[in-house]
């Protein structure tokens, strides 16, 4: 945690809006084995934030494989404006419950799954997030006028960083 908890929660809700609007991740697993990071859509239900972030994935992927049990994961994510940047850390599972696939299913999931939401192949999974770090764009106009005129662009960006606990 930085030493402005306000500060801290409005990035974190920056954060959450740009995840819930631009939903492509990185996602990886760390540990028990290994699984480099992987293009994943996440999915938040609800209103709430700080998770559980979804994602539907294939049954014989190795995100999967390695998610039967809870291990430990991470994403990575940048919003397309490139406004936001985060590293998110946590545990992911795989969660076939049945009324959180209804909840969350929808037509560009379903466009993966043949035989819908009993496709074989079908996988939920759940990521439960425990620790963030965040950054956003620090480069502006403003910026670069005050480091042409000697101003430390490093304190302007210690603003627009935040570490939160999610857990």
């Amino acid at each position: 945690m930085t030493d402005d908890p306000k500060r801290d929660a409005k990035i974190e809700a920056q954060f959450w809006t740009a995840l819930r609007k631009d939903m492509t991740v990185m996602l990886s697993i760390v540990e028990p084995t290994r699984v480099a990071p992987r293009p994943m859509t996440a999915q938040l239900d609800g209103d709430g934030d700080r998770g559980p972030v979804w994602f539907f994935g294939s049954r014989s992927s190795e995100l999967a494989k390695h998610a039967i049990s809870p291990a430990k994961a991470g994403f990575t994510f940048v919003d397309k404006g490139h406004g936001v940047w985060a590293t998110v850390e946590g545990h992911l599972v795989v969660d076939m419950n049945r009324a959180k696939i209804d909840a969350l299913w929808n037509p560009h999931v379903a466009a993966w799954y043949e035989e819908g939401k009993d496709d074989p192949d079908l996988c939920l999974m759940r990521f439960d997030p425990a620790e963030a770090e965040i950054w956003l764009d620090g480069s502006s106009l403003v910026a670069g006028i005050k480091a042409l005129l000697g101003a430390d662009p490093q304190a302007d960006y210690r603003k627009n960083k935040a570490e939160v606990s999610l857990g």
